[in-house]
């Protein structure tokens, strides 16, 4: 049987799990979370009860946490492009630049989704106010950190990047990376060259008026 992953197309961490698997061309199947397609949430519910996705499902096997996904991926369904290296201490490095992604660039772009959702002017000002105070931070660590390399990491495209394409794409619509970060810049676009997360991109392309904060006309 296929692998079966349950997410959507517009959500990060979707997205983060799908580069994994377009990056090996990993057979799966699809199962959308939305209300289009409402026969995939039973069964979803019932293998997750914590309701989050993504999902993974390999036959009875249910695999939660994209980091963990991503690393299950590589020991089940190996392909060319490994996105842990071999060597344990290169590894660590890798898997610290995939949490500082997840936790300091996409986690204060979800707190100003969320601040937006309220529906509350104010709710909606003090946390877009306080993500953009977060993402200056990360965007200026992230300026001194890649330079010189051409992925997160080094020369090899790996989970950190997996993590970070879906991160800084986010990221820049909820406070622009500006001037003052042209290697980050140079990085996203990269990210966004990359013919897996390119078509991550497209498959979500129509649901970008989900965006709270409103989608730019750009990417």
């Amino acid at each position: 049987m296929p692998l079966v992953l349950y997410g959507h197309p517009f959500s990060s961490y979707t997205q983060k799990a799908l580069i994994a698997l377009y990056e090996n061309a990993v057979a799966h199947e699809f199962r959308s979370l939305d209300p289009e397609t409402p026969q995939h949430a039973p069964e979803w519910m019932r293998r997750w009860p914590l309701r989050k996705f993504p999902l993974l499902v390999d036959g009875e096997r249910n695999v939660v946490e994209t980091s963990i996904i991503i690393e299950y991926l590589q020991l089940t369904h190996p392909g060319p492009v490994r996105l842990l290296p071999e060597d344990p201490m290169d590894a660590l490095g890798v898997r610290f630049l995939d949490r500082f992604f997840d936790l300091h660039v996409m986690d204060p772009v979800q707190q100003a989704v969320a601040g937006a959702l309220t529906g509350d002017p104010a709710k909606r000002e003090d946390a877009v106010l306080l993500a953009r105070e977060r993402l200056e931070r990360a965007y200026a660590w992230l300026e001194g950190e890649l330079a010189g390399r051409t992925w997160a990491a080094d020369e090899s495209f790996s989970l950190a990047d997996c993590a970070a394409a879906p991160s800084l794409f986010y990221a820049d619509w909820t406070h622009p990376i500006g001037a003052d970060y042209p290697i980050v810049t140079a990085y996203r676009a990269r990210l966004l060259a990359r013919p897996s997360f390119a078509r991550a991109v497209d498959e979500a392309r129509r649901f970008r008026h989900y965006f709270p904060l409103g989608a730019p006309p750009g990417d």
